[in-house]
């Protein structure tokens, strides 16, 4: 018999950290900074309540019909018995495809974390006076990260490992129980770290960029780039969603369950710019360096504050906490489709998938800025290749046609499944959102799909 969440709030607490990770606190911030601070935020905010809460729902509905993994899924009988075409389980393939691509590239930035973690305590990357040449953080960057494979390579390999002892103990007394331990520690290093920021002079200017609204800001290129965040924030289109709502109990409230998650998720992702904006602004730094700014422009901003290192400590270590809550989701989407597919043990699946992507995303990733710096797929980096394809392809049309299956194949069952068959007195809210990802959220991430590809 498989498995359930011993309760709502161990799922929504594992559903939040899957979608929390390295979206809400790098990617977020990174691009509230290129987009011009508040306007970011408010769209932002307005998108995934809009887009969130029925894009979550679509991929609830897939996974808690079917109770199963995210490929088979998509191809479990209708109540009268009637098939679905086998086709379908492209769809789920996709999801499975972004999956290891991504983790081919999110492990290794948990790696580089732990290498930013490691040399702050040993002293090798000194924070705790004022940096007042730039070029220290970028020669850092370069010799421990981009030029050093061997140190990279053992910290990824040891983040693979924490996520191979917390998946080898299953969904309940692995991700569940795991998971109601690092996400209140995540919530504490979030407020102690906030709070310490908020304390600093200059503060309140990076709090006024990061929450004033300048409506001229509001661009088409904004507008695509929030789109893109809520997909990526939310863990949409990895199978993440189908995954973990396959293992929950028939009875709970799916619109309940999904708006809890998306406000959770949001409110976290505008936290972590409560951690970021005050610290840059506080020591002069321009918040639009982009995707380099956690890892090269927030150490110098946290060499301008009191007790510097501790606070960059507390800052890494929330993201290290915050990308293992997601990667064990998204690996376990690969394990369940294997353990139920090849009749593999639950510990002989978690052994294939972690390896496998280590052997072949792992350590090409690791040497994609040196001995693989010669190497161009699409026109990228390997590494910068995982990303793309995984994030503005396979995510993208995973997500596209999980909506058309809900929407022309599933049809009155997805109703169904919202209303619990008709227990819940919530019908017409359940008749609208069907409609809504019938024919309007295909229009909005074909948008997305061909902005991401061009």
């Amino acid at each position: 018999m498989r498995q359930t969440w011993t309760n709502k709030l161990t799922y929504i607490l594992t559903v939040a950290g899957a979608t929390i990770g390295f979206g809400c606190t790098w990617r977020f911030p990174y691009l509230v900074g290129e987009n011009g601070g508040g306007a970011y935020v408010l769209v932002f905010c307005i998108a995934m309540i809009i887009l969130g809460i029925p894009m979550i729902l679509v991929e609830n509905v897939i996974g808690r019909r079917a109770l199963k993994n995210s490929v088979d899924a998509f191809i479990h009988p209708k109540k009268d018995g009637t098939k679905i075409s086998k086709k379908w389980k492209i769809v789920g393939y996709m999801g499975l495809v972004g999956s290891f691509g991504i983790l081919a590239y999110y492990m290794v930035l948990g790696g580089w974390v732990m290498t930013y973690i490691s040399n702050i305590i040993t002293g090798n990357f000194d924070l705790s006076s004022k940096i007042t040449e730039a070029a220290y953080t970028s020669n850092f960057y370069k010799s421990h990260i981009e030029q050093n494979a061997l140190t990279v390579g053992f910290y990824t390999a040891l983040f693979v490992l924490i996520n191979w002892y917390i998946l080898k103990k299953g969904i309940i007394d692995g991700i569940e129980k795991f998971v109601k331990f690092l996400m209140p520690a995540l919530f504490l290093c979030f407020l102690a770290v906030i709070i310490s920021n908020l304390t600093l002079d200059g503060a309140a200017e990076g709090i006024k960029f990061y929450l004033s609204v300048d409506f001229s800001k509001i661009t088409p290129k904004l507008l695509i780039d929030v789109l893109g965040q809520v997909f990526f924030a939310l863990s949409l289109g990895f199978g993440v969603m189908i995954t973990l709502s396959s293992f929950l109990d028939k009875s709970e409230k799916l619109v309940q369950t999904a708006t809890i998650t998306v406000v959770l998720n949001t409110v976290i992702a505008v936290l972590a710019g409560f951690m970021i904006f005050p610290t840059l602004f506080s020591a002069g730094i321009e918040p639009s360096s982009g995707p380099s700014l956690v890892f090269k422009s927030l150490p110098i901003a946290f060499s301008n504050i009191p007790f510097g290192n501790f606070v960059a400590i507390a800052f890494f270590a929330i993201l290290l906490i915050a990308a293992i809550t997601t990667s064990i989701t998204i690996y376990q989407v690969i394990i369940n489709y294997i353990e139920e597919n090849f009749k593999i043990s639950h510990v002989g699946a978690t052994n294939l998938t972690l390896i496998s992507i280590f052997i072949l995303g792992n350590i090409p990733c690791i040497l994609s800025s040196n001995a693989l710096s010669d190497v161009s797929i699409l026109g990228k980096s390997v590494f910068d290749a995982f990303d793309f394809v995984s994030a503005n392809i396979f995510f993208v049309l995973t997500a596209l046609f999980s909506c058309i299956y809900v929407g022309f194949v599933l049809k009155n069952e997805a109703i169904d499944e919202i209303t619990n068959n008709g227990s819940l007195n919530n019908k017409s809210l359940a008749k609208f959102w069907f409609y809504y990802v019938k024919f309007f959220l295909p229009i909005v991430i074909a948008i997305i799909f061909l902005y991401g590809i061009i």
